[in-house]
């Protein structure tokens, strides 16, 4: 495909070759069927002709413009100033020479519109090498911009995201750095060992929230989290919630007031996501709101719909941004106004639960140093399918287990084996996948613990060649693995897995799950 200096001289000879009128229409014709829009102007900068693209941009047809300045269809812009001025066809014929192709500005003086158009021009010359006018060439590029700006306030965002992401991953880390520095310590006492210890743990639980919070975004986005829907009481679910959020609210010391229906309220809902949306509100409210300040829950029934209210007194959202709240890894709040701006994803995670419900959630705020109140809407289904009831007999069996580990992290894999063994298992390691297969033929545990990343072979490849073999068949195959996507589960339970759990894992399921022994499909 030419290029636009290409086609320029292309239509500036043939103008300068033009003899007769049988020439000119042939020519016009060529000039009528290119994509860009191409205007030629006389010595004075006067239209001369428009092709059919460039009657479309300007909104003139070519034999009313004819005679026209050119200013009185296009008035190209400075991209900075948004002052007049002068067009590249003018340029072209001051200069006696080739105005490469540049991105401008441009107000259409017909509608009005403004547009960015990539713009060159080119003086036309006479059969006796005379400059008789000008060519210029303008493509529409509005769009292309618009898609450029898209992409790189994306990329910003996305800059942002990873900063904060490695902000909040520092925060646990520095408190778990120092506590084990003091466990080890000679003079440590026994409390102070056993504070480090808390501290461990707790911030262990923040990773651990951050990385579920990660996950839930991606299932939410990709349609592929499922809600387990079932009756759900109001005030246990408001509860729950705030459960979750009392420590936060606490330590900030807010005062907190919670209005609800006296009676009691049953709508269905997944409990465990319905109590993840509020909480999440309460805690926004509490991390953007200074010490001391008002929080307000309120739920009630309208018509035939659940409305929840959380606000507060806090430092508000401005107008401009209140549109992006919900947007993911925005962060609509001032930096450093208030403790724990979190990754941007808490809003964009409510928002998606919400609307896996059917519901809508709106926010609204009177402006910086306002407060904010978001608002919750959700049917009230009147069709319940109670959950079923838990059999009495179901007794978790206590019996030592033969265990086989097989991770290459080394720490993650000892810890692990050191718990299962205080728990009076029998534990066997191995770091990679060839391993664990011979140490499975010659061990032969009754569960397995399998990570997927392994040197070797996979995890899914060793869990396909243990099913192969037919005495496995009662053996527990329980992934632990850092693959937490819906497709990583689908994966390991198509490899012949029992269970598939994310690490940072839950040390109270594992034990669960090896102590309940052969495997029964649970996942």
């Amino acid at each position: 495909m030419p290029s636009s200096s290409e086609r320029l001289q292309t239509a500036s000879v043939f103008n300068s070759e033009l003899r007769n009128e049988c020439e000119l229409r042939a020519i016009r014709h060529a000039l009528a069927g290119l994509g860009d829009a191409l205007i030629t102007t006389d010595t004075q900068a006067r239209v001369a002709s428009l092709n059919s693209s460039a009657e479309r941009l300007t909104a003139w047809r070519s034999d009313e413009a004819a005679g026209m300045p050119l200013e009185s269809l296009l008035r190209i812009l400075d991209g900075h100033t948004g002052h007049e001025i002068e067009s590249p066809a003018a340029q072209a014929l001051r200069a006696n020479a080739l105005v490469g192709r540049a991105r401008h500005r441009v107000r259409v003086a017909r509608s009005g519109a403004q547009l960015v158009i990539e713009v060159s021009a080119a003086p036309i010359r006479d059969a006796c090498d005379m400059v008789c006018g000008a060519v210029m060439l303008l493509r529409d590029v509005s769009e292309q911009c618009r898609t450029e700006e898209a992409l790189s306030a994306a990329d910003r965002r996305k800059d942002e995201f990873l900063a904060t992401l490695a902000h909040e991953l520092r925060n646990p880390l520095a408190p778990i750095r120092q506590a084990t520095v003091i466990c080890r310590a000679p003079a440590a006492s026994e409390a102070q060992k056993r504070w480090s210890l808390e501290v461990i743990e707790r911030q262990v639980r923040n990773i651990s929230l951050l990385l579920d919070d990660l996950l839930d975004i991606s299932r939410v986005t990709r349609g592929v989290l499922s809600l387990r829907v079932q009756s759900i009481e109001l005030a246990a679910l408001i509860d729950a919630a705030l459960e979750t959020t009392r420590p936060l609210i606490d330590a900030k010391r807010h005062h907190l007031s919670v209005q609800i229906p006296p009676q009691p309220v049953r709508f269905d809902a997944d409990p465990l996501r319905m109590a993840q949306i509020l909480a999440n509100l309460l805690a926004n409210a509490a991390k953007y709101t200074e010490p001391e300040g008002h929080i307000r829950l309120t739920a009630s029934v309208v018509a035939d719909e659940i409305v929840m209210r959380v606000s507060d007194t806090g430092i508000g959202i401005a107008p401009e941004t209140l549109p992006r709240v919900f947007e993911m890894f925005a962060q609509v709040h001032r930096r450093g106004a208030a403790e724990g701006g979190g990754l941007g994803i808490g809003l964009a995670l409510t928002k998606g639960l919400v609307e896996l419900h059917g519901g809508r959630i709106e926010a609204h705020s009177a402006g910086p140093g306002h407060g904010s109140e978001f608002t919750v809407w959700l049917s009230k289904r009147a069709a319940v399918v109670p959950p079923p009831p838990r059999s009495a007999s179901a007794v978790t069996p206590v019996a030592q287990r033969r265990v086989l580990i097989a991770d290459d992290n080394r720490d993650s894999a000892e810890t692990l084996a050191a718990l299962l063994r205080m728990d009076g298992h029998e534990v066997e390691v191995v770091h990679d996948g060839p391993k664990a297969l011979s140490a499975f033929a010659d061990f032969r545990p009754d569960v397995v613990l399998l990570d997927i990343g392994m040197p070797g072979l996979n995890g899914y490849d060793v869990a396909l060649r243990i099913r192969q073999v037919p005495t496995a068949r009662l053996v527990k195959l329980i992934a632990i693995t850092g693959w937490g996507l819906e497709s990583d589960r689908v994966q390991a339970f198509a490899s012949g897995f029992d269970h598939h759990l994310t690490k940072p894992v839950e040390w109270q399921r594992v034990a669960e799950l090896v102590r309940s022994g052969a495997h029964g499909g649970g996942h």
